[in-house]
């Protein structure tokens, strides 16, 4: 029986990029099930990449295939990697830091170099710039309909040398934790942050307590303000400001039926600074 097959790209559907991929799959077994993560990852954004699969990869069935191309290094001497993670679902990407979120978070038991001589489209060995098509999806496809197994995509490689990106970790300083942004949730505009809500908790904040908040990006603050702390978007006026867990189990800020990332030009990045302490004084 068959995997279950997730693409995800930086290459959008704009063009036959994404067809492509599925036409590679679909020649290799037709019987395939083949979903979408996204394929609207920002151009050469890793870390995103990195981000949306810790968001989606444990809520599939375990053995699932994900591949995930965004691959700004296609061509390079950089990896093609594939892994096998704790919670036992396989991954095939570029070693390029697009694991390091899953890595962290729910861990690689296994991993292996793919073996681009064997795991190849057949006749196209000239082509160096679309290996999410030629390699990625090919060897993910095969892997996926059990024409492999993990053991033949090609050689085993230390797990500890899969490439991670720079992480920051959050501070608590007094009665006051500080982290970063570390993504948006694009389509809300809502911004979430790398504090977890055990490390949130630490300030001894209820469900309708008032937290006072501080965004920095770099130097400059955009945004100060003495906000509410509730479980759900419900909890407050539509337009208001609130602190919530998103579906990470991370603290995130938002506005009710608006975009906070829009209203007060705030991004996500290691150089936006977000800050949490237990107000004293009511707003």
């Amino acid at each position: 029986m068959s995997r279950l097959l997730i693409f995800q790209s930086d290459f959008g559907i704009a063009d036959g990029a994404v067809s492509a991929m599925y036409g590679v799959a679909y020649s290799v077994c037709p019987d395939l099930k083949i979903c979408d993560l996204t394929h609207e990852i920002p151009q050469y954004n890793i870390w995103e990449a990195s981000y949306r699969l810790i968001q989606t990869v444990h809520y599939w069935p375990r053995e699932s295939v994900f591949v995930s191309v965004v691959d700004p290094g296609v061509g390079s001497t950089r990896r093609s990697i594939a892994v096998r993670t704790n919670s036992g679902h396989y991954i095939i990407t570029p070693d390029n830091g697009t694991l390091t979120h899953v890595k962290r978070m729910i861990g690689i038991a296994e991993a292996r170099e793919i073996d681009e001589e064997k795991n190849r489209l057949p006749s196209s060995s000239d082509s160096y710039t679309f290996h999410g098509r030629d390699i990625y999806a090919y060897a993910g496809a095969r892997l996926a309909a059990g024409f492999i197994r993990f053991e033949d995509i090609g050689p085993v490689i230390d797990v500890h040398s899969v490439v991670e990106l720079p992480v920051t970790e959050p501070v608590i300083d007094g009665d006051t934790i500080t982290g970063t942004i570390d993504i948006l949730d694009v389509r809300f505009g809502s911004l979430w942050t790398n504090i977890s809500k055990e490390q949130f908790r630490a300030l001894e904040i209820p469900y309708g307590g008032r937290v006072e908040i501080s965004i920095i990006n770099d130097t400059r603050e955009v945004y100060r303000n003495i906000i509410r702390y509730v479980k759900s978007f419900a909890d407050v006026y539509i337009g208001e400001p609130l602190v919530y867990v998103n579906s990470l189990d991370y603290i995130a800020v938002a506005i009710n039926q608006g975009s906070f990332s829009r209203a007060y030009n705030v991004s996500p990045g290691s150089n936006w600074k977000i800050s949490f302490k237990k107000a004293t004084t009511l707003p």
